[in-house]
């Protein structure tokens, strides 16, 4: 049997993940680390925007936002005291499909965060003084967002590529939906969705696996919603047949923000590290890839261009975003378009796709030198269903890509003729 090398046995593997299914629903996965003092939690459970009704969008960020604010046991100032007191923290966040929490402090006092985790997920009050003052500050962020030009090019693409999915709303809502959220809407999102089924959690850094678990089990393992719903299946969503194009006007601005783009991959399908490995080609790697080197450096036409995949477990989007000067805009969009076009019809070179790999690889070990890192490529392998020994054949994934992968996944998902073409600008 061959010896691992310095870099694998920095990696996590079934050896060495502790991985456990309490008998409420909830997985913890559990990894050591004595190089530091400290411990980074990480996890999330189903209840995410895809839940939402159209009336009431941002419901389940707001909820998200709230719990924290108050428990059946502490107060706001009463849970932050506690844990500035020790140098911890604690957040959550919601996206489509998920609520997700963090936080991070010494060994020591996990059981402190852990308890205040519990509490927040368990039983928020929803104070109704700070539910306004939220309301207040969500709303301040929508103002703040209808006047950014990246944001508003994004959100309208999302709107185009997605027309008719779940994936076309904002999962921070609008605001008419967020002056529309009541106290019991907050109160009935949480009895219905959050519960243990489903909860995964990761906890990493100086302390044994099985007694990371045993803190969950503690303040987690009683638990029980006999009624927590499960989230709406995803429905499936077919492309665009046609080229659609929108301006979304936003006077005043010196700047305009393009998104050109298609559908892509979903995570776990197969051509999805070709993609990722053509799409580091495209617009990531060294200066924003083919794409920063065509249109800003070369043109001079862009403040930034890049491009960019976003594979979960529906159908993702594979987009190029660029931020110039108004006058510029359509000149920009057409040498976007001839990339894409020299993309689809010539794929990668031998050296830009070997460029691509020896990033890949040698990144990955830099990800993971933080407990931060490893809890949250734990919480990814749990939930793509990737495996625990994901990351020790990683390099092996990624070798295994050829020139003609990177091409045929370029011809499945790009077609020149049928883009979203979205600007946000004066």
């Amino acid at each position: 049997m061959a010896k691992k090398s310095v870099t694998q046995r920095s990696l996590p593997g079934a050896d060495d993940i502790y991985r456990v299914i309490l008998p409420n629903g909830i997985t913890i996965l559990a990894r050591s680390n004595f190089n530091s003092p400290s411990v980074a939690i990480s996890g999330y459970l189903w209840a995410g925007a895809l839940t939402e009704t159209d009336d009431k969008l941002g419901l389940s960020d707001f909820v998200a936002s709230s719990l924290a604010r108050g428990t059946r046991k502490r107060s706001f100032d009463q849970i932050y005291n506690e844990l500035e007191a020790v140098g911890a923290s604690m957040g959550f966040n919601s996206g489509t499909h998920t609520t997700s929490f963090g936080g991070r402090a010494l060994v020591e006092d996990l059981p402190l965060v852990l308890t205040l985790l519990s509490e927040s997920l368990r039983q928020p009050t929803f104070p109704k003084a700070e539910v306004e003052k939220l309301r207040t500050q969500l709303l301040t962020g929508l103002s703040i967002r209808a006047q950014d030009t990246s944001d508003m090019a994004d959100m309208t693409f999302d709107q185009i590529l997605f027309k008719g999915h779940p994936y076309s709303r904002p999962g921070d809502g609008y605001p008419e939906t967020i002056k529309a959220i009541t106290l019991g809407d907050l109160v009935k999102f949480h009895r219905s969705f959050f519960g243990p089924r489903g909860l995964v959690i990761a906890i990493v850094g100086a302390i044994e696996p099985k007694k990371a678990v045993d803190h969950v089990q503690r303040v987690l393992g009683g638990w029980q919603v006999e009624d927590q719903k499960e989230a709406p299946a995803l429905p499936p969503h077919k492309g665009l047949d046609k080229t659609v194009r929108r301006h979304h006007t936003i006077a005043g601005k010196s700047q305009s923000d393009i998104v050109i783009g298609t559908i892509g991959p979903r995570r776990k399908d197969p051509e999805y590290m070709a993609a990722s490995l053509g799409n580091s080609v495209l617009g990531q790697f060294g200066m924003m890839g083919r794409i920063g080197d065509v249109v800003r450096e070369k043109s001079g036409l862009a403040y930034y261009a890049s491009s960019s995949l976003s594979a979960g477990f529906g159908p993702g989007s594979w987009d190029v975003s660029a931020g110039v000067n108004p006058q510029n805009v359509n000149k920009a969009i057409d040498l976007i378009i001839k990339e894409l076009k020299r993309f689809v019809k010539n794929g990668v070179t031998a050296q830009e796709l070997a460029d691509a790999q020896a990033n890949y690889i040698g990144r990955l070990p830099l990800s993971l030198e933080s407990n931060g890192g490893v809890a949250g490529a734990l919480l990814n392998i749990e939930r793509q269903q990737l495996g625990l020994d994901y990351y020790l054949g990683y390099a092996d994934l990624v070798r295994a890509v050829k020139r003609e992968h990177v091409l045929d996944a370029a011809r499945k998902y790009i077609d020149p003729d049928r883009l979203a073409i979205v600007t946000a600008g004066p």
